[in-house]
Order: structure tokens, then sequence, then C-alpha cells
């Protein structure tokens, strides 16, 4: 029997649903047949919620449950709509718009070095609207799915599991290997890794 703080490699297909406009459900993501969403329990790789949920299942159990939008990504937050000047999204003072458009999911950092992603709103002449809600802020997530594999994790497993989320492939010397050849810059630790 596994302890709640062990390490389990998950592997589960599954449809993720919210209500849409008219109230029925709509279908947003669903991995694909033979390519689960594979996760290392206890790292934070996924919502709490869900885990929990998930976790005490076996292999080729199925479930159906749905996470209210305080167990998943927080209510919308009206406040999380900010106008931000033109010239942070220009280069030679234009936009690239590839890349810069109404609906586009731009990175973005704070000051501090922080980076989150953010939905562009609005476009105008002196500014841009980006939304800075997650773009399931407000819905309830409704997961149906099976377990494909369920197991305790091995030690490489969890390593690999934590540079996944720390988005260091190990290669840097920041992130305890010796070489930088993978990094995109040698001066950047951890960040830099590909």
């Amino acid at each position: 029997m596994a302890t709640e703080n062990q390490n389990k490699y998950i592997a589960v297909q599954y449809k993720l649903y919210t209500s849409g406009a008219d109230g029925k459900p709509e279908l947003i993501e669903e991995t694909a047949e033979g390519d689960p969403f594979i996760f290392v329990s206890a790292l934070g790789m996924t919502l709490d919620a869900f885990e929990a949920q998930i976790v005490p299942l076996m292999v080729g159990d199925n479930f159906d449950f749905t996470l209210a939008p305080n167990d998943a990504y927080g209510e919308y937050d009206e406040a999380g709509k900010q106008a931000l000047p033109r010239k942070v999204f220009e280069i030679n003072g234009k936009l690239d718009s590839r890349f810069i458009f109404e609906g586009a999911v731009v990175p973005l950092s704070s000051a501090d070095g922080a980076r989150f992603n953010g939905t562009i709103v609005e476009i105008g002449e002196e500014s841009i609207v980006v939304d800075l809600n997650h773009p399931l802020a407000g819905k309830s997530l409704n997961f149906v799915g099976n377990v494909v594999e369920s197991r305790e994790a091995s030690n490489e497993e969890i390593r690999d599991a934590l540079n996944q989320i720390t988005g260091c492939g190990g290669g840097c010397g920041g992130c305890g290997g010796g070489s930088c050849d993978g990094c995109e810059s040698k001066d950047s630790g951890c960040g830099g890794c590909k």
C-alpha cells in the first residue's frame, strides 16, 4: 500500500470538459490514444485536487470527477486584465503580427524575473491589454478517463520530473551537472537549459 507522500508514476488517458456558453459540456482537451498524460505524484506537477482524485486509483480504474474553480485555477479576476505599454511588445518600433494578435498567449516576466503567460485581449494605439488570468479561471473542470499506469516512481523518474518542473535538463553547472552545451547561454544557470 502506498504511503501518502510516496512518489507514484501515473499515466492517465482523459477528456477534459467545461460548461460551454449554452451550459452543455464542451470538450477542451483530450489525450491522444496511446499518448497518456504522465506525472509523478507529490511533486506539484498537477492540480492538488486532480492528484487527490487520481492517486488512490489502480491501473484500469475509470474516473469521472469535477473540480470547482477554487480547486482548479481559481475564480476569474477582472483585476487580472492589465494595460501594458505597446512598446513592451514592439521590436524596432513594430509589432510582429505573427506573435502579437488578439487571443495570442504571450510569455511575460515581472520586474523580479518571475515568468508567466498572458493572453492579449485588445491592441490599442498606446497600450495592449493582457489578461493574466489562467485561461480556465472561473471554470469547473470535468475529467473523464482511466488510469493506464500507476506504480512507485523510480529515482530517475523523480529526477526527470523535477527537471521538467524547473526547466533544467541537468546539463548546467547550476543544476548539478557539468557541461552547459545544451544551454542557450553559458552564463544562465538553470534558466537557460533546454
